[in-house]
């Protein structure tokens, strides 16, 4: 199992840059932050710095979306990074909540988010690309190279990341609903005629090592406020019909309202309907051995990276806690 790890963009920028060092010599691969450039600072001209303090991580957004910038510009700023320093990003991608919201717009469409992640990847890949009428290509590409990975939960989102994803992003820390939203990621890519074992399967989850569960819970109930708004859209449109697990739609019925200037953020006033047992499945907290017992339940069902959020009051300690008793145990 491959480690991720995922900052918001606050500033001081170089404490984000810090941090992605501490997390490569703490044995993480991947390193992501949100991309929300009216709540946090442009995650792209960070990527640039984390790469050039960094030997082997790969950067993303978890996640970008089709609506904030031009497909072209999003490939591009890809593989300017990958000439750079080596074919070291990732893309996260989906419709769009914070980043879209923020702006007074809603998230795109399915479809939309099915087109971006071809014309991308094939633009920072060197390929030609039909976009606009156009047929475009980038000229200075030469063995340029891009996976993109899709976040979703609702029907249409799941069979899409199958379809067209080499990646799919599930952010949240639940086994069962894990395997639910796996399996239909895996049978869209079937249908597809595509192969379900080459996609790389990514949960993401804030994640804090200790002792205190009632402050951890404290610290992440956020967390479950962020799903709920993915999660309401997707009832809003079906209903309590069956098409995601009730597990993960139940929970939103106390839901009154969010407030994006909170978004992602430990403490955030919006949250107090996430009762404590979705915080439980949803994030990982406790002891070691706790967290431990949960990513091997993750990694038996098909979880390829576990990503966890640090937005609380302990990401040293935290970062430290994986590279010391989690990372070295699931790496074997």
């Amino acid at each position: 199992m491959d480690f991720g790890v995922v900052f918001q963009c606050d500033p001081p920028a170089s404490a984000v840059v810090e941090l992605a060092v501490k997390a490569e010599e703490a044995g993480f691969s991947h390193v992501w932050t949100f991309d929300s450039h009216l709540l946090w600072q442009e995650p792209f001209v960070i990527y640039s710095q984390i790469l050039a303090a960094t030997e082997r991580v790969v950067v993303g957004p978890m996640v970008t979306n089709p609506g904030t910038r031009d497909w072209t510009v999003i490939a591009s700023q890809f593989a300017t990074l990958n000439e750079m320093f080596g074919n070291r990003t990732v893309c996260g991608i989906g419709r769009g909540d914070s980043a879209l919201r923020t702006l007074g717009a809603q998230p795109g469409t399915v479809e939309e988010m099915k087109q971006c992640v071809e014309v991308v990847r094939s633009l920072a890949r060197g390929e030609t690309v039909t976009y606009r009428g156009q047929q475009l290509k980038f000229a200075w590409v030469e063995n340029g190279r891009l996976e993109v990975w899709v976040a979703a939960y609702g029907p249409k989102a799941l069979a899409a990341t199958g379809e067209v994803g080499d990646g799919y992003i599930l952010q949240l820390a639940d086994p069962d609903i894990a395997a639910w939203m796996i399996a239909a990621v895996r049978r869209s890519a079937e249908q597809a005629g595509r192969d379900p074992e080459a996609i790389t399967f990514c949960v993401a989850a804030p994640a804090y090592v200790g002792d205190d569960l009632a402050h951890q819970r404290d610290q992440t109930r956020w967390f479950g406020g962020m799903v709920g708004n993915h999660v309401a859209d997707i009832v809003e449109r079906y209903g309590a019909s069956g098409h995601v697990p009730t597990a993960l739609t139940d929970y939103i019925a106390g839901r009154k309202g969010y407030d994006y200037a909170e978004h992602g953020r430990a403490g955030n006033t919006h949250t107090d309907f996430v009762p404590d047992d979705v915080v439980d499945r949803f994030c990982i907290l406790g002891p070691v051995e706790n967290h431990l017992a949960r990513l091997e339940e993750l990694k038996s069902i098909g979880v390829d990276q576990f990503a966890l959020y640090l937005q609380h009051d302990a990401k040293d300690d935290t970062l430290t806690a994986y590279g010391k008793g989690v990372i070295p145990v699931l790496q074997g």
